[in-house]
C-alpha cells in the first residue's frame, strides 16, 4: 500500500509551510469496509476536515508555499496526535463509534503508524530541513475545518485561530480578522491546545522555535470550490502582511 502522504510545491520559496492533517475522508482497502461505519459517516466531518485542503492549496498557489498533507481519512489513524495516545486511531469519533478500531493488535497499530502518520511528519521535517538549509524564513501552518454543531452545541466562530506559546502569528491575525468586520473570530476557540489538537504544530513550529499557527474554519464556509477561494483570499493577505511584519525577527 502507497504511503499516504502528499507534497506539493516542494521548493516554493515564500515563507509559509502549510500543512493539513485531516484533508482527505479516502479509505484504502481493507479499510473501505473495515471499520464498520456507513457511507454516510466517510463524508461526515468525522471522516477528514470538508474545505480544508481546498484552502490550503488556494493559500500554497498564492504565498509560493509548500503544502504536506494526508490522503487518507483520519479514521485510520489521525495524523495530529501524537503517538502514545488513545485516540491516535478513534474508537469514537464525536458519537459515532468506529468498530473496527477496536482492539487493534501492536501490529496493525505499526502498519497504520508506517501507512501514514510517521510519513506525514517526515515529510514535514524534510521540507522545512531543506528550507532552513537554504536559509529561507519559514513559518508553520495548519488548516482544519470544523462542524457547525458538535454533540448538539452550536459553534458561532467562523474562524477560530489555535496558538499556545509562540504568537507571532497569532496576534497579527487575529487583530487582522477582526479588523475586517463580519467575522466571529474564534480565540484558541472552538479548540484549544490543551484539547490534545496541537500535536502537529507544536512538533514542527514551537519545537523547532519557529512562527507557527493553527486555523479552523467552519465546515459550512467552506462547502464549494468558491467558498474555499473566497477563504484562502482573504487569508493570503493577512498571512502576507504577517510575514512581512517581520514574523522571523
Amino acid at each position: 500500500m502507497t504511503r499516504a502522504v502528499a507534497v506539493e510545491n516542494a521548493e516554493g520559496a515564500g515563507p509559509f509551510v502549510f500543512v493539513c492533517d485531516h484533508a482527505s475522508n479516502f479509505f484504502p482497502p481493507p479499510y473501505d469496509t473495515s471499520l464498520g461505519i456507513t457511507d454516510a459517516d466517510k463524508i461526515a466531518h468525522i471522516a477528514w476536515d470538508p474545505g480544508a485542503l481546498g484552502v490550503a492549496r488556494g493559500l500554497a498557489k498564492s504565498l509560493d508555499a509548500p503544502l504536506v498533507h494526508t490522503t487518507v481519512s483520519r479514521l485510520i489513524i489521525d495524523c495530529n496526535r501524537e503517538e502514545n495516545r488513545a485516540d491516535l486511531i478513534p474508537c469514537l469519533s464525536e458519537t459515532t463509534r468506529i468498530a473496527g478500531n477496536q482492539n487493534l493488535s501492536a501490529d496493525e497499530k505499526a502498519f497504520r503508524l508506517d501507512l501514514a502518520h510517521r510519513p506525514f511528519h517526515d515529510a514535514i521535517d524534510k521540507v522545512i530541513s531543506q528550507r532552513l538549509d537554504r536559509g529561507l524564513p519559514t513559518a508553520v501552518v495548519s488548516i482544519h475545518s470544523f462542524t457547525p454543531v458538535y454533540k448538539g452545541v452550536s459553534r458561532p466562530w467562523e474562524i477560530g485561530l489555535i496558538y499556545d506559546r509562540d504568537r507571532r502569528l497569532a496576534d497579527p491575525v487575529l487583530e487582522a480578522l477582526r479588523a475586517h468586520g463580519g467575522l466571529t473570530v474564534g480565540d484558541n476557540e472552538p479548540y484549544a491546545p490543551s484539547d490534545g489538537v496541537y500535536y502537529t504544530i507544536r512538533r514542527h513550529g514551537e519545537d523547532r522555535k519557529l512562527p507557527c499557527l493553527m486555523i479552523e474554519i467552519r465546515n459550512d464556509e467552506v462547502k464549494t470550490p468558491e467558498e474555499e477561494m473566497h477563504w484562502s483570499s482573504l487569508l493570503a493577505p493577512v498571512l502576507h502582511a504577517a510575514a512581512e511584519g517581520g514574523l522571523n525577527a
